[in-house]
């Protein structure tokens, strides 16, 4: 197998998946056999491929180092498969979308367990909208436990409730207004800056904007 890291991505990956049988631990060699190996892996385990080649593309566009692209690929195939283990049980199975927020959920804080108890509990239409929410909302510092409990209030509410929660990548951006909601977006502060004046014009001195010059300061005459 070529090992030549200065390849394009296309290139690499057909590289990638052309030697079957590599498991992750059995490879000792190049990161390119590093990363082709976490690929079989994945194919072996029923891991949707495309999630791991978008941390791949995404390294090499970055120009990041090879070794520390098959590592990277290598936690994200880990974070997969402990996401697909939690969200198994999930009513109709889960899509790439959806294990792909779940592995994001895990390495944000949210425990196996709470995974799979918002992966059963949430339909499948809504499944990633909150999976998303609740691992936005225990990155920023929510108490897992209170995050969850957020998370499965605005499923009980309803879809609108959901995409007002924030992270709900699945749905409006964070920060974005959302059809029905009074007030502004979460995060976006309106108004004016502190210290700037607000009101009408002050017109200049001596007289209305447009209207004739006014006289000197004072009012003064010949």
């Amino acid at each position: 197998m070529n090992t030549n890291l200065d390849r394009s991505w296309p290139a690499v990956l057909a590289g990638l998946l052309l030697v079957p049988g590599l498991l992750a631990g059995q490879v000792e060699g190049s990161a390119e056999a590093r990363m082709q190996a976490a690929v079989e892996q994945a194919l072996e385990r029923g891991i949707p491929v495309a999630l791991l080649e978008s941390k791949i593309a995404e390294g090499m566009a970055k120009g990041v180092p090879a070794d520390r692209i098959a590592l990277a690929t290598e936690h994200r195939l880990a974070g997969l498969l402990r996401a697909q283990a939690a969200m198994s049980e999930a009513p109709g199975g889960v899509d790439a979308t959806q294990l792909g927020v779940g592995a994001d959920a895990l390495a944000a804080g949210v425990s196996d367990a709470m995974l799979t108890e918002l992966a059963v509990g949430s339909p499948g239409e809504q499944r990633a909208m909150a999976v998303a929410a609740l691992a936005y909302l225990v990155e920023v510092g929510t108490v897992p436990e209170h995050a969850l409990a957020r998370v499965q209030d605005a499923l009980a509410r309803g879809p609108a409730a959901l995409a007002n929660l924030p992270g709900a990548a699945a749905g409006p951006p964070f920060g974005t207004a959302v059809p029905g909601r009074r007030g502004p977006p979460d995060g976006v502060r309106t108004g004016p800056p502190p210290g700037v004046r607000t009101g009408p014009p002050v017109p200049p001195r001596g007289g209305p904007p447009g209207g004739p010059p006014g006289g000197p300061p004072g009012g003064g005459g010949g």
